[in-house]
């Protein structure tokens, strides 16, 4: 399996700080009075939130590999997701979705599925080859 031959990140700390920022930036946005303007096309704000939480997870998979971690960020992001959709229902300016929630998690689930095999290994192989 490639569970066994898992390579090391030599900028692991590197790339959880941007990690964790990516999370920031996502949670400022969600609780933004007011994000920045998406491109007029249908969905786009849907879209938007399934691509938000596709990247979040597959950044996270990147770093983390064991089915249980995985799991973790997985429920996390989830749950993530569906916070800021109650948080942004309870101030007033914003109104949380279901379909917003929906597309978190299916931007998380793709993430997910997609990161089971060697696209898991996608930021250890730019470092081997694009970073001296």
């Amino acid at each position: 399996m490639l569970e066994n031959i898992l390579p090391i990140l030599r900028f692991k700390k590197l790339w959880l700080f941007v990690g964790w920022s990516l999370i920031l930036v996502v949670i400022g946005l969600s609780l933004m009075s007011s994000p920045p303007p998406l491109p007029s096309v249908e969905y786009n704000d849907k879209i938007g939130h399934l691509l938000a939480y596709f990247v979040l997870m597959g950044w996270f998979a990147q770093l983390y590999h064991a089915p249980k971690q995985r799991l973790i960020y997985l429920v996390g992001f989830i749950l993530l997701g569906g916070v800021l959709e109650i948080l942004q229902s309870l101030g007033g300016v914003r109104h949380g979705e279901w379909a917003d929630l929906i597309a978190d998690s299916a931007g998380v689930l793709l993430a997910w599925q997609l990161t089971k095999n060697r696209l898991a290994y996608a930021l250890a192989f730019v470092e081997q080859k694009l970073i001296f």
